[in-house]
C-alpha cells in the first residue's frame, strides 16, 4: 500500500494456505483467520426459549417501565405521544408515571469512576443544575424515599450491612445521595425489554429491532448527554460511549442500553492513533476507508456515512465512520447524527438480537487539535480469548474480512426490501466510495 508511513506492514495477508493476516492500523494488533475455524456457526448465545409471563410485562428487570423506582433519579426521557417526540428534563418524582419514557437517562447506580473520584482527587463540584435537580427532588416525600432506597441498594451491594447503614447519621447517608445528581457515569435506556408482542424469552428488543426513527432517537439521546457531561465536569478529558448487548459482552442486564462514562485521560489506543496521526493527516482515509473500499470490503454506504468489515479486530467487527467534517458527534447537524444512526442501525439489524456484541464510539476528544472522524465498531462477540492468544498476542478472529462481508449483505438486502432499515442506504455495488471519502481533513478540501 503507498504510503509515507510504514510503521505497519500490509494491513491484510492472505497466505498461500488460505491464512489471513490482519495488522490493526491504528494499534498494530496482530489478528490471524485461520482456515477451517470461519466455518462455526455464528452463534446465538442459546436464549432460552419459554413461553413469556405476560403478567411480568414491564417488570421483567430494573430497567423496565414499571421499575423506575428501583434505577436512581433520571435526568432526561424521550417521551413519544400523539404530538411527536418530547424531551423532558429532570422529571419530577411524583410524575414518573405520568408518561411512558422511550429513552430514559440515568446515573448508573455502580458507576465506574465514581462522583468521589472526581470529588476527591480534583476538588470536583457539583453544578447549579445538579444542585437545583438534587434539591427538587428531595424536597418531595417521595423524592427523598426513592434516592434513600437506592443509596441503601447500593450501599448493602458494596458490602455495608443492614446495622451499619442505619447507624448512620442522616446527615452521613444525605451525602451520598449527591452522586446520583451530579456523577458522570450515565446509563441511556430503551422502553423495551422484548419486543412488542412478543410470546417468548428469546424475542429481546435490541437495537435492530427498533424502527430507523426510533434509532435515531436513540442516538441523538445519547450525543445530548455526551455532549452535557463535557459541560458537567471541567476535568474529564474523553467521555467513553460503549453498548455492550447480551451478558456475554459484559451486560448485567438483557435490556437495551448503552453507557456513558466521563475518564480523565485519553486511552492508550487515542495515544497511538494521535502518534499516527501527526506522521500522516490523511491516516483515516488512507489505512481505513479507502483501504476498505479498494479490498471490496465496504458494504453499505449513504450521503453522510460509510460501513465496511474491519480488519485488524479480536472479534469479528463491523465499521461505520461519519463522513462530516465535524469530527465530534455533539458538533455534527441532524442529518449527519440521521446518517450515522442509519448505518449503525442497519448493521445491529442484520447482525441479528441473539449475537452478543459490543459498540463502541471514537471521536476527536475536546481536548485534541488533530482530526479524528467519529467512527463506531460493532465488534462480535463470537468467540474467547484463551492461551494462545494470551501467549503469543496474536489474536484468532474465526471471520475474516470477506466472509464477514458476505454474511452481512444477504440480511441487509432482506431488510431493506421489508422496509425495516432506511430506505437511503446503498448497498455494495450500489455505493460510491471514492479516495478521501472522508471529509475530516480540511486540508484535502
Amino acid at each position: 500500500m503507498a504510503s509515507s508511513d510504514h510503521l505497519w506492514p500490509e494491513p491484510l495477508r492472505r497466505m498461500p494456505d488460505g491464512t489471513v493476516k490482519q495488522i490493526n492500523p491504528y494499534s498494530g494488533t496482530s489478528v490471524w483467520t485461520v482456515p477451517g475455524r470461519g466455518g462455526r456457526p455464528l452463534g446465538g448465545v442459546g436464549l432460552a426459549s419459554e413461553p413469556l409471563d405476560l403478567s411480568q410485562a414491564g417488570r421483567h428487570c430494573a430497567f423496565c417501565d414499571h421499575r423506575y423506582g428501583d434505577t436512581p433519579p433520571e435526568k432526561a426521557r424521550l417521551v413519544n405521544d400523539p404530538d411527536g417526540w418530547h424531551l423532558l428534563r429532570a422529571v419530577d418524582p411524583t410524575r414518573l408515571h405520568d408518561s411512558v419514557a422511550e429513552f430514559r437517562r440515568i446515573p448508573n447506580l455502580f458507576e465506574i469512576v465514581t462522583y468521589d473520584y472526581w470529588r476527591l482527587n480534583y476538588g470536583y463540584t457539583p453544578s447549579r443544575d445538579a444542585w437545583a435537580r438534587h434539591d427538587r427532588y428531595l424536597a418531595s416525600e417521595q423524592g427523598r424515599a426513592h434516592v434513600e432506597s437506592v443509596a441503601r441498594t447500593r450501599a448493602l451491594a458494596s458490602g455495608m450491612s443492614e446495622a451499619q447503614w442505619y447507624g448512620m447519621s442522616v446527615t452521613e447517608r444525605a451525602e451520598r445521595y449527591m452522586a446520583f445528581f451530579a456523577g458522570t457515569h450515565d446509563v441511556i435506556v430503551a422502553r423495551r425489554h422484548y419486543i412488542d408482542g412478543a410470546t417468548r424469552t428469546d424475542q429481546l428488543a435490541g437495537s435492530g429491532s427498533l424502527t430507523p426513527e426510533e434509532h435515531a432517537r436513540y442516538v441523538d439521546f445519547t450525543v445530548d448527554a455526551l455532549r452535557s457531561l463535557y459541560e458537567a465536569n471541567r476535568y474529564a478529558r474523553f467521555v467513553a460511549v460503549f453498548q455492550n448487548w447480551l451478558r456475554p459482552a459484559g451486560a448485567s442486564f438483557d435490556h437495551l442500553h448503552k453507557q456513558l462514562v466521563a475518564v480523565d485521560e485519553r486511552s492508550i489506543r487515542t495515544e497511538q492513533e494521535l502518534r499516527r496521526l501527526r506522521k500522516n493527516i490523511n491516516l483515516y482515509n488512507e489505512y481505513a476507508v479507502d483501504y476498505a473500499a479498494r479490498q471490496n470490503l465496504v458494504f453499505a454506504e449513504n450521503d453522510y456515512a460509510v460501513a465496511f468489515a474491519g480488519f485488524g479486530h479480536r472479534y469479528p467487527s463491523l465499521e461505520i465512520y461519519s463522513k462530516s467534517g465535524s469530527c465530534r458527534p455533539w458538533e455534527q447537524s441532524s442529518a449527519e447524527l440521521e446518517g450515522m444512526s442509519d448505518l449503525l442501525h442497519a448493521c445491529h439489524a442484520a447482525t441479528g438480537g441473539d449475537v452478543p456484541c459490543n459498540e463502541e464510539w471514537h471521536y476527536q476528544p475536546p481536548d485534541v487539535d488533530l482530526p479524528m472522524p467519529w467512527r463506531i465498531v460493532l465488534k462480535w462477540r463470537v468467540s474467547t480469548l484463551a492461551g494462545f492468544e494470551g501467549g503469543t498476542k496474536i489474536y484468532l478472529n474465526t471471520i475474516d474480512p470477506w466472509a464477514l462481508r458476505d454474511r452481512m449483505v444477504p440480511p441487509l438486502y432482506a431488510l431493506r426490501e421489508q422496509g425495516a432499515i432506511a430506505p437511503t442506504i446503498r448497498l455494495t455495488t450500489e455505493c460510491d466510495c471514492r479516495p478521501n471519502s472522508l471529509r475530516y481533513n480540511p486540508m484535502l478540501g
